[in-house]
């Protein structure tokens, strides 16, 4: 008896985790990690600290990811791609996924009342924005920038969490992230042109076309390289820096290779292995810039 209960459990922590997509933490919280090795020089960081920033931002993308999936269940089950999702499905019910987004979205403010006064005010604005995005779809094609923005203030919410103030040097990093999201953001909605456009549902391929979207997904990709290249001048890294930066200009190329008007097979080996390679090494990179400096 006890095995079957904690067989189901795990079951329902899997689905949990698949619905918000847990796996893709990897693309946001290595530059909020960055962040925080960089605010050390003007704030003491402890391991309080990170552990209530970590909290918090688990907290924040569970509410924003759940809030997507609920708000897009219905759009998710005439898609074929995404019918198999957990609410469509019926393996997470509508009102389980209520309450599980208040309970993360709860979770989000505690943590953030953790770190500070200010951060607990700031949070209900912040979650009001990650919650905005999951509409923006339905009434403009910038619905790509928004997400970028709403995971883009990462590195500036650390900065805010652990100094009391926003640096703007720390702005290029968050500006590298909107734009690396935004622009990978693009290339995943190739998959849905045809059904996007039937459900007049708005995004950059289904207004624009492929091939142009594939182009503006290389601009915001240069964008966000030369963004991190910068980062070696404000904050005076070791050259090292540099080498990292390089490699991941590299990579944005080989992602955009991968893809094509002709072949969007590789969409998933781009989104996924590329992506997670490319925040990682921001993460190492600013690390050893910073530890060699």
């Amino acid at each position: 008896m006890m095995f079957d209960e904690i067989s189901t459990f795990f079951d329902r922590t899997v689905s949990y985790g698949r619905m918000i997509k847990f796996s893709h933490t990897i693309f946001a919280l290595p530059f909020a990690l960055a962040a925080a090795v960089l605010v050390h020089r003007v704030s003491p960081l402890t391991v309080t600290k990170i552990f209530w920033i970590i909290m918090a931002m688990a907290g924040a993308r569970s509410a924003a990811m759940g809030f997507n999936r609920l708000a897009d269940a219905s759009i998710d089950a005439k898609n074929p791609r995404t019918a198999s999702r957990e609410i469509p499905s019926g393996a997470i019910s509508m009102r389980e996924a209520a309450v599980f987004i208040g309970i993360s979205a709860l979770f989000f403010i505690f943590s953030s009342a953790m770190l500070s006064q200010l951060c607990f005010q700031l949070s209900f604005p912040v979650l009001g924005l990650l919650f905005l995005y999951s509409y923006t779809k339905r009434f403009t094609w910038l619905s790509h920038i928004v997400l970028g923005l709403a995971i883009g203030m990462a590195p500036a919410a650390v900065w805010i969490a652990v100094s009391g103030v926003l640096s703007p040097k720390i702005l290029m990093l968050s500006f590298a992230l909107l734009t690396y999201i935004a622009g990978f953001d693009i290339i995943y909605a190739c998959q849905d042109v045809a059904f996007d456009r039937a459900e007049k549902l708005r995004s950059i391929p289904s207004v624009f076309g492929i091939g142009k979207a594939l182009r503006i997904s290389a601009i915001l990709h240069v964008i966000s390289a030369i963004c991190l290249a910068s980062i070696y001048w404000l904050f005076s890294l070791n050259p090292v820096y540099l080498v990292f930066a390089g490699i991941i200009a590299m990579l944005f190329f080989i992602e955009h290779r991968l893809v094509n008007p002709e072949d969007l097979t590789k969409i998933n080996i781009a989104f996924f292995h590329v992506n997670s390679i490319i925040s990682v090494l921001v993460f190492i990179a600013i690390l050893f810039g910073e530890l060699l400096r």
